[in-house]
C-alpha cells in the first residue's frame, strides 16, 4: 500500500513538474533579446566629401571610396499579438526595438586636420561609421515550429553618420524592410539569419542607403 501511495505521489510530482516546465516554456516562447552581426554595404560611397576624403585634387588616390563593411547590433522583440489581432492563426505580431553600429568603407586617406592647415597629406584611417536606432513591426510565422520565418514589412530608422556631411549635419531618418528565419536550438536559445535594406531620406545631403546580411542569437523570455 505504501509503495502504491509513493508511486502515485511520484507520478503526481512528475506531472506537476512537466506542467510547470510547459508553462515556463510557453513564457519563454514570446519576447526575445537578440544580438546581431554580419556584413553591411552602402548603395553609394562617401568619397567626394571633405571630411571623408580630403584634398583629392592634390592627392587623387586618397579617396575613401569603399562601400562595404560590417555591423554589430542588439535589440528586443516584444509580443504584441499571437494571432495578428485575430487575422492570422499561428502568426505573431512583434514590435522590434533595435540599435546597430556599422563601420563602412574606411581607408587610409589624407587626414582632414592636416589638409585644412596646409600641412599636406598625413595618411590615416578615417572611419566612416553609422549608428542606427529602429522601431519596426515584425510578423513571425509558423507558431509551434522550431523553424520560424519572419518579415518586417516596413520600419522606422533614425541614423547618426560620422564623419558629418559637407553641410556639417549628421542626423538622418528613413525606413527599412527585412526578412529572416530563426531556429530554436535549445529551450530559450534561438539562432537566426536576417537580411535588411534601409532607405534613408538624405537629410544630411549624403546618400545613406545601405543593406545588411547577418546572423543573430536570440534568447526568449
Amino acid at each position: 500500500m505504501r509503495k502504491k501511495c509513493a508511486l502515485i505521489l511520484l507520478t503526481g510530482v512528475m506531472v506537476l513538474t512537466l506542467a510547470a516546465a510547459s508553462a515556463a516554456w510557453a513564457d519563454e516562447a514570446g519576447n526575445m533579446v537578440f544580438f546581431r552581426g554580419g556584413w553591411a554595404g552602402m548603395s553609394s560611397d562617401r568619397s567626394k566629401e571633405l571630411l571623408t576624403s580630403s584634398d583629392q585634387l592634390l592627392f587623387p588616390n586618397a579617396a575613401n571610396d569603399g562601400g562595404s563593411g560590417h555591423y554589430v547590433g542588439a535589440g528586443l522583440d516584444l509580443v504584441l499579438s499571437k494571432d495578428v489581432w485575430g487575422m492570422m492563426n499561428k502568426t505573431w505580431a512583434l514590435g522590434e526595438i533595435g540599435v546597430e553600429y556599422k563601420r563602412l568603407g574606411s581607408k587610409h586617406v589624407c587626414q582632414p586636420s592636416f589638409v585644412a592647415v596646409g600641412l599636406g597629406c598625413n595618411p590615416a584611417v578615417v572611419q566612416i561609421t553609422m549608428l542606427t536606432v529602429d522601431i519596426a513591426p515584425k510578423i513571425k510565422f509558423m507558431e509551434g515550429s522550431r523553424l520560424r520565418p519572419w518579415i518586417i514589412p516596413i520600419g522606422l530608422d533614425f541614423h547618426v553618420i560620422s564623419p558629418p556631411s559637407n553641410d556639417i549635419t549628421y542626423l538622418d531618418i528613413g525606413i527599412q524592410f527585412g526578412a529572416g528565419v530563426e531556429y530554436r536550438l535549445y529551450k530559450a536559445f534561438h539562432l537566426g539569419l536576417d537580411g535588411r535594406f534601409h532607405l534613408a531620406s538624405g537629410a544630411t545631403d549624403t546618400t545613406n542607403n545601405f543593406g545588411t546580411v547577418g546572423a543573430y542569437l536570440g534568447i526568449a523570455f
